[in-house]
């Protein structure tokens, strides 16, 4: 019977996704002279946007179904509900290969719209590769983390933040997401940054500079829970925040490694 709730369940949070996502891309996409947005990206991004793919369904289910916990049962047994663990600051979280990390990362792109864009991650490089369409009105991948290992959730009360550290990226705009829910549609806790390599490419995201967002919408009046970090995300996408555009985004083929991810 838990088996068929999660079931249940799980399938309930993929058609949700399917009906929630579409805020990613709000509207169809037009040129408007006041936008700064690169001319001949935006020459690309017309000539994309009405382009129909078919809608790979098995991709959709392979990329979803890695983010959805399963419930305790008796006869497979489950994880420790409920753990929390304080973290430091200084304290690594995940590194390329390493068999200490909290969690892997997996693709989670604009398939889960109907999207036609994806992408890959290798866990024991960290390189994240992919190329980005806007055919079926997508535009974006992303990657996420796995649920941690046995269940636990983050006290990062004596932190300021996280800091990654990256090689490639092209100078391109990305996101970086911190969830502290493990709900499918949670907050997403986001922070723009550009993907420069310089000092090393350091990035630091500051917790109290997150902007909470779900699927690229802002919200308002939450607040986010440094004891209970659940989850984290990349994401590259044509948009920034509220249907504006990213000016630092290009459709086609991208790249970025990820070498750490470590609280400070």
């Amino acid at each position: 019977m838990d088996l068929f709730i999660f079931i249940l369940a799980f399938l309930s949070q993929c058609f949700q996704t399917i009906s929630l996502a579409n805020a990613f891309s709000p509207q169809p996409f037009t040129h408007t002279s006041s936008t700064s947005y690169n001319r001949g990206r935006l020459a690309a991004a017309d000539n994309d946007n009405d382009e129909r793919k078919p809608w790979d369904i098995f991709r959709f289910v392979s990329q979803s179904s890695k983010f959805v916990t399963p419930p305790s049962l008796p006869f497979i047994g489950g994880g420790k509900k409920g753990t929390k663990r304080k973290i430091g600051p200084g304290e690594t979280l995940w590194t390329p290969s390493s068999s200490q990390n909290f969690f892997n990362f997996a693709p989670l792109d604009d398939v889960v719209m109907g999207g036609a864009s994806s992408s890959t991650i290798d866990n024991n490089t960290g390189i994240w590769t992919g190329t980005v369409t806007d055919a079926n009105n997508g535009g974006f991948v992303g990657i996420r983390s796995t649920p941690f290992k046995n269940g636990v959730s983050l006290d990062v009360r004596n932190c300021a933040g996280v800091e990654l550290r990256l090689r490639k990226g092209g100078g391109q705009r990305f996101k970086f997401v911190v969830r502290d829910s493990t709900e499918f549609n949670g907050i997403c806790w986001s922070t723009e940054f550009d993907a420069v390599e310089k000092k090393g490419g350091v990035i630091r995201i500051p917790f109290a500079k997150q902007v909470p967002t779900i699927f690229g919408k802002t919200v308002s009046g939450k607040q986010f829970d440094d004891q209970n970090l659940a989850g984290f995300q990349l994401t590259y996408s044509k948009f920034a925040f509220d249907g504006q555009l990213n000016k630092n985004f290009q459709l086609g083929d991208f790249a970025l490694q990820i070498l750490e991810l470590k609280l400070y």
